[in-house]
C-alpha cells in the first residue's frame, strides 16, 4: 500500500485540478474548456480558462502541499500529533502583514502590497522567534516561543480592527482573514511559487533526521543528526511555504493537522514518509475545499477557510475518538 500511495494521490491530484478547471459559474462542456485552454482562440472562454480558472487551480495545489507538508514536519520533529504550521506563529504574522496592507491602503495602491507585506510579516516572525528560541534551545522552548509571536500577532491584528475607522476596511480584514482562492492571478503564483518551492525543498531535505528524532533527540545526535542545523532548516522551510501560501490565499486551517494524521497510518508512521504524502494529500484537500466552495453555494462568496473549518473540525474529532477507542483496547 506504501508503494501505490504516492503515485495514487498524485493521481487524485491531477482528477481534482482537472476538475477545478471544469467547475465554474459558467455552463460550458468540459470538450469546449479543453479546447479554449489548450488552443487558446475560443475568446472570454479561453481568458477564463487560462487566466482565471488555471491559475486557481494551480494556486490551490501549491497552498495545500504547503500547509500539508509543513504540518508533517512539524508535528515530526515536535513528535507532537497536534502540532500544525500557525504553531511557530507564521500564518497569524503573515496575516498580521496583509491587515496591515489592508488598513492603511497599501493594498488598494498596490497590486502586490498585500501578499508582499504578508510575506514581510512571516519573515519578522521567523526572525523574533529565532531570537526568542535562541540557535539551540530545546524543542519545548520553540513551542513557547512560537505561542508567544502567535498570540502577540493575534493580538496586533484584533487591535487594528478594533482601532479601524474604517468599517469597509474593518469587512475587506475579516473577509481575508478566511481565506479563499477567489480572483487570484498568476501574479499571485508568481509570487508565491518559489517561496513554496523553496521552503517545500528545505523540508523534504529532513526525512532522515525526522526519522532520526523517532529515537529522541539523545538518539538522534548518537546517529549523526546535527539538531540546530536540522531546526534551522524547519523553522526556514515552514516560514517560507506557509507565509508564501498565507500571504496569496489568506488563513486556511486544518490541512497542516488533518492531513498527517490521515496518512500516517498508511506510511508506516515514519516521518520521511509521510512527508510528501502529506504535500501531495494536502493539494488534493486543497483543492477538493477549493471545488466545494464552488458547487455548495455557487451564488455566495463562501470562504475557502470556513468550508475548511467545516470539513476539518468533524474529522479531527474523529480521529481522536478513533484514537481514544484504540489506546482502550490496547489496555
Amino acid at each position: 500500500m506504501t508503494r501505490a500511495l504516492l503515485p495514487g494521490l498524485a493521481m487524485l491530484v491531477v482528477g481534482l485540478m482537472l476538475a477545478s478547471l471544469l467547475i465554474g459559474p459558467a455552463q460550458v462542456g468540459a470538450r469546449a474548456s479543453l479546447a479554449a485552454l489548450a488552443m487558446g482562440d475560443r475568446g472570454p472562454l479561453s481568458l477564463v480558462m487560462r487566466e482565471i480558472r488555471l491559475p486557481r487551480a494551480v494556486l490551490g495545489a501549491l497552498v495545500g502541499a504547503a500547509l500539508g507538508l509543513s504540518g508533517a514536519a512539524m508535528q515530526g520533529y515536535l513528535r507532537n500529533p497536534l502540532a500544525e504550521p500557525g504553531l511557530i506563529g507564521v500564518s497569524g504574522s503573515a496575516a498580521l502583514g496583509a491587515v496591515i496592507a489592508l488598513q492603511t491602503g497599501l493594498a488598494a495602491s498596490y497590486a502586490l502590497a498585500l501578499p508582499g507585506m504578508a510575506l514581510l510579516g512571516a519573515v519578522g516572525a521567523v526572525s523574533l522567534l529565532l531570537l526568542l528560541a535562541g540557535p539551540r534551545g530545546a524543542s519545548l522552548t520553540l513551542i513557547l516561543a512560537g505561542i508567544a509571536v502567535s498570540a502577540l500577532a493575534g493580538a496586533a491584528t484584533a487591535l487594528v480592527l478594533n482601532l479601524s475607522p474604517n468599517p469597509f476596511a474593518a469587512a475587506e480584514i475579516v473577509f481575508w482573514t478566511m481565506g479563499s482562492l477567489a480572483d487570484r492571478s498568476w501574479s499571485h503564483v508568481a509570487l508565491s511559487a518559489p517561496f513554496i518551492a523553496l521552503g517545500g525543498a528545505l523540508l523534504l531535505t529532513l526525512g532522515r533526521g525526522l526519522d532520526a528524532l523517532t529515537l529522541g533527540e539523545d538518539g538522534a545526535e548518537a546517529l549523526g543528526v546535527g539538531l540546530m542545523r536540522l531546526r534551522l532548516a524547519l523553522v526556514a522551510g515552514v516560514a517560507a511555504a506557509v507565509g508564501a501560501a498565507t500571504a496569496v490565499a489568506g488563513a486556511i486551517g486544518f490541512v497542516g493537522l488533518v492531513v498527517p494524521h490521515i496518512l500516517r497510518p498508511l506510511v508506516g508512521a515514519r516521518p520521511s514518509r509521510l512527508l510528501p504524502a502529506s504535500a501531495l494529500g494536502g493539494a488534493a484537500l486543497v483543492l477538493a475545499a477549493d471545488i466545494a466552495v464552488r458547487l455548495v453555494l455557487p451564488e455566495r462568496d463562501l470562504k475557502l477557510g470556513v468550508v475548511m473549518a467545516l470539513i476539518g473540525a468533524p474529522l479531527f474529532l474523529h480521529l481522536i475518538w478513533r484514537t481514544r477507542r484504540e489506546l482502550e483496547g490496547l489496555r
